[in-house]
């Protein structure tokens, strides 16, 4: 079935870069969270293309363009993307990190824990990983048959929430099967995470108003990897890639990205 969609917005478009110099054969793919889009790991992106990393920011489908157009899109729909972009920008490296930031963490230890994709190493930034809590989540069964759309605050996601203030254009409103589908993948990912064995940095904000950091803190009981590393923000909220820490998270990521190239 063709999906038209509105115009993307300014600054939502999907962002490719070649890399070059020493660590031009080393790609880093970056993803945007559930209602985001490439706004979120734009400046992230640059800050690792002016190194020499090669980047890939896919922007997921139904996002970045008009709420509606999540309708019709689900979980399935989102890992997808994030495969083809992965093949995308293995097909010009050596060695691929991933980063993630909200529900694009968890599509990439999604990705990490499964057999049809390979990465050399994942970094996930707020990811969501536990199960969300709260009424409107276990409703949701029946909301999503009832309202197809409904604001993005009644199921607990807080716009723009960035210390130093900023936008992240993300959706006002949500697609309640959409999120759903995201909210159902979330026991098949936790229980497939002994898997994972490759490098992982975890990285979480103290004060996250989105994603509450104990979702953080209990992944590296939950992967099988032996080389977890956790770093803690203080001075973020969630949108960590769009906020005071930005700088620390490109000299992390890079040099995290940077050593799997000398080991991979």
């Amino acid at each position: 079935m063709s999906r038209t969609e509105s115009p993307v917005r300014p600054g939502a478009e999907a962002l490719s870069r070649e890399g070059h110099g020493a660590l031009g054969s080393v790609g880093i793919l970056l993803l945007h969270g559930f209602t985001g889009n490439p706004v979120s790991m734009r400046q992230l992106a640059e800050l690792l293309s002016k190194r020499g990393f090669a980047v890939e920011v896919p922007r997921l489908p139904g996002h970045g363009t008009a709420p509606r157009d999540l309708l019709p899109y689900r979980y399935a729909d989102w890992r997808a993307e994030a495969v083809a972009a992965l093949g995308r920008l293995r097909a010009r490296t050596q060695t691929v990190c991933g980063v993630g930031l909200s529900g694009g963490g968890t599509l990439l230890l999604d990705l990490g824990s499964s057999d049809d994709a390979k990465l050399d190493g994942i970094v996930t930034i707020n990811a969501q990983i536990l199960d969300r809590g709260g009424l409107i989540v276990k409703l949701a069964p029946i909301i999503e048959k009832l309202i197809p759309i409904a604001p993005a605050s009644a199921a607990g996601l807080k716009k723009n929430d960035i210390k130093k203030g900023g936008d992240e254009q993300a959706y006002d409103w949500v697609a309640a099967a959409a999120g759903n589908s995201f909210v159902r993948a979330l026991p098949e990912v936790r229980a497939r995470l002994g898997n994972l064995k490759s490098p992982l940095l975890v990285i979480y904000s103290r004060d996250d108003h989105s994603v509450p950091p104990a979702n953080s803190k209990a992944l590296p009981e939950l992967v099988g990897s032996k080389n977890v590393t956790v770093l803690e923000l203080l001075e973020s909220y969630h949108v960590a890639t769009l906020d005071n820490d930005l700088p620390l998270l490109g000299d992390r990521v890079a040099s995290f990205a940077e050593s799997l190239s000398k080991t991979s």
